[in-house]
């Protein structure tokens, strides 16, 4: 598979692609407004401490107040990090619900987590770090489980085991890695995680590696002592080199980027860490935007529509809701030959391609339902998962894919450790107030009639100017052309209807015309 990475790096805007197969499968996005967090260590002052929930809320600064929970007290120790990748954002287990109170000691079993009304007090001075950033009306998740992430190693200073990541297939190098970290890891130090990269990585670089974090954990440690709470202590590397430090290896074909800046940053940070690699970045300086030689800015729009066409002629209906985002596969104009279970069974295959990869794209986390086209067999519902399963193995973030459900509905979680690109990108309508939809014409009529007749009611006989969205004075002339005339024999007082294009199309206004006051709000129940 050939992956590629594209950078468009402007002094506003910074974005990066993620290419395999000539196909964009991941979009990343940092502007000076909307830095990103992860990873950043703060000097925290609790602010509240709650025993019902066993959380903590702690001001680090931020608009809203962190959440700590108590489980994130635990340290972690290498053997149970194992599991993961340790790739950017994977460093901490935001996803996982700690509603238990419990966290793992390490060795397979859970350790009882400590009571969070015994380990802090209110006004209590505590270093965290962001797992997860603030999501609609949540603050940032936090925990005291610090990690320093390098290219190679991962170090958690409060561990004392040596864990190396799974990712890495052979037993023999993982072996290797573990007993040469063990080696050079002072006693009582801490903990090291070994990051995938380090495949066929020196003893001398795995050395230089550790030295250079426990060194900025020194100074962490030092800085912390002469600030104070609420502050930044130390901010993580900003986005192009995080991804250079994580994602940029050998599997990568080519990074080309079009500043000249950001690329002579990429070359030097390269030279220390990986100077094989620098033939292999490319300054884009061709009249040509970067993004467009490869074709990928429509694709860019189009990850904010709830329609995604598959080949065959199929589709998808992507719905991001409060709780949950919802995935529906259509057949379309896809009919297939003979065989109906063969048909619905290639379009299912194909949605589950494309599923797993407008996750990435659109940076969708949290709970997932995909109802995929209803299948007879059992063995063709569980094609269709394993195909879904395979392309989420090529996912950074940590997704799980649950069996076909009595419904037909696969259920399915991925890691959620910032705002997806619709919630960042976008903002509520102020028209229809998020819902995508506004009432009709009819149903505002009606509403401003019940609202003349209370008037009515009350005994008014004000002369009375009704304003009116154009679309709705055009469906009163349209459809109810002697609207007026009924309405002012009911109330017993003159209207006038007038258009008003400043109106939102669901909105209506009552002024009394002697005054020229608006009475809306007093009368405009429903």
């Amino acid at each position: 598979m050939k992956r590629e990475i594209l950078i468009n790096a402007t002094p506003r805007e910074t974005r990066i692609a993620i290419l395999e197969d000539a196909k964009l499968v991941e979009l990343l996005v940092d502007r000076p407004d909307n830095r990103r967090m992860v990873g950043d260590i703060y000097l925290g002052r609790v602010d509240a401490v709650l025993p019902g929930i066993q959380a903590a809320f702690v001001d680090i600064g931020t608009e809203k107040s962190a959440f700590l929970h108590s489980s994130d007290l635990v340290r972690q120790s290498a053997d149970e990090a194992e599991d993961d990748d340790e790739d950017d954002d994977e460093d901490e287990p935001s996803e996982r619900k700690n509603g238990n109170g419990n966290g793992s000691n390490g060795n397979g079993r859970r350790a009882k987590a400590p009571l969070i009304q015994e380990a802090l007090k209110r006004g209590q001075e505590i270093l965290v770090q962001v797992s997860k950033e603030p999501i609609s009306t949540k603050g940032p998740r936090v925990t005291a489980q610090i990690s320093l992430a390098g290219r190679f190693l991962v170090y958690i200073p409060d561990s004392s085991k040596v864990g190396v990541s799974r990712k890495i297939g052979s037993s023999t190098e993982r072996a290797r890695l573990k007993e040469q970290v063990q080696a050079i890891l002072p006693e009582k130090s801490g903990g090291v995680i070994v990051r995938t990269v380090s495949e066929d990585v020196t003893p001398e670089m795995l050395d230089r590696e550790l030295k250079s974090l426990m060194s900025q954990w020194k100074k962490i440690n030092r800085k912390m002592h002469f600030q104070k709470a609420p502050s930044l202590v130390n901010r993580e590397s900003g986005l192009t080199r995080g991804l250079v430090r994580d994602i940029f290896s050998d599997k990568v074909d080519s990074l080309s980027v079009d500043s000249k800046q950001v690329y002579n940053e990429i070359v030097d940070y390269l030279r220390d860490i990986a100077p094989d690699l620098i033939p292999r970045v490319k300054l884009h300086d061709a009249q040509t935007p970067l993004f467009d030689t490869v074709n990928i800015e429509s694709e860019i729009r189009d990850i904010f529509k709830r329609r995604c066409d598959l080949p065959s002629g199929g589709y998808l209906i992507i719905e991001p809701t409060e709780a949950l985002v919802s995935i529906d596969v259509n057949s379309g104009r896809y009919t297939g030959k003979k065989d109906p279970e063969k048909t619905v069974l290639r379009t299912n295959m194909e949605a589950a391609a494309e599923v797993a990869r407008q996750l990435r794209l659109r940076d969708v986390g949290g709970i997932i339902v995909c109802d995929f086209i209803d299948m007879e067999t059992k063995a063709n519902r569980d094609r269709v998962l394993q195909e879904l399963r395979q392309h989420l193995s090529r996912d950074r973030a940590r997704t799980k894919a649950f069996a076909v459900s009595d419904l037909g509905l696969i259920e399915m979680t991925r890691q959620r450790v910032r705002q997806s690109h619709y919630q960042s990108s976008t903002e509520p309508c102020p028209t229809c107030n998020g819902t995508g939809r506004v009432l009709t014409p009819e149903t505002i009529v009606r509403r401003m009639e019940r609202s003349v007749k209370r008037m009515a009611v009350e005994g008014r006989r004000d002369n009375l100017l009704v304003k009116l969205h154009p679309d709705v004075v055009m469906y009163v002339l349209e459809e109810e052309r002697d609207l007026a005339q009924k309405l002012q024999k009911a109330a017993n007082f003159s209207l006038e209807f007038r258009d008003d294009p400043l109106l939102k199309p669901d909105e209506f206004k009552l002024v009394v015309k002697a005054q020229g006051r608006d009475v809306t709000q007093q009368y405009a129940i429903a």
